[in-house]
């Protein structure tokens, strides 16, 4: 059983997340490099915490419900240019792959978007072989929007990626 919780300044959330970042995990995704250092792991919290004191962005902290250890990480962020969109991005460490923590968290990461960042629509992406995240994103009932070309900066190249998204039910608003 998981949990989440919001953004907090923890140093074992810091040095936890800067070991977690291994090459298996920074591949799926386009702003988190590895290594990861301690030292970015703070920068990292830090501005996701500011982002969140601006209303721009919910990050939570994936952490084993019995023992508290770090999991992972999942952060809805507002649309720049649109605000009543945003985007859900999410990760986990190596070892809590294909344990379904993530159909579990999103759902109500999702909800917690709508409800207090007030958005309409949350999109989320993944590159086509990553089957898992995928999986993840129908599995909380979210539709297939088309493919495009996201610059993925850790990598300095464009990847193809799969997007999929989700409107506000009737029933959150």
């Amino acid at each position: 059983m998981c949990r989440h919780r919001r953004c907090r300044r923890d140093r074992r959330d810091d040095a936890a997340t800067a070991v977690m970042m291994t090459p298996e995990v920074s591949r799926w995704l386009a702003y988190w490099p590895s290594p990861f250092t301690y030292e970015m792991a703070i920068a990292r919290i830090e501005a996701a915490r500011e982002w969140a004191r601006r209303g721009d962005a919910l990050p939570f902290v994936v952490t084993d419900k019995p023992s508290g250890d770090v999991l992972g990480w999942v952060m809805i962020y507002r649309d720049e240019e649109n605000r009543r969109r945003g985007s859900l991005g999410y990760w986990l460490g190596e070892r809590h792959h294909g344990k379904v923590y993530m159909r579990e968290l999103a759902p109500a990461s999702l909800a917690a978007g709508f409800g207090l960042l007030d958005l309409d629509v949350i999109e989320s992406a993944a590159q086509p072989e990553n089957a898992a995240s995928i999986a993840v994103m129908r599995a909380c009932g979210m539709k297939p929007t088309g493919e495009r070309m996201v610059y993925a900066p850790v990598r300095e190249r464009y990847e193809l990626c799969r997007f999929y998204e989700v409107q506000r039910s009737r029933s959150l608003a």
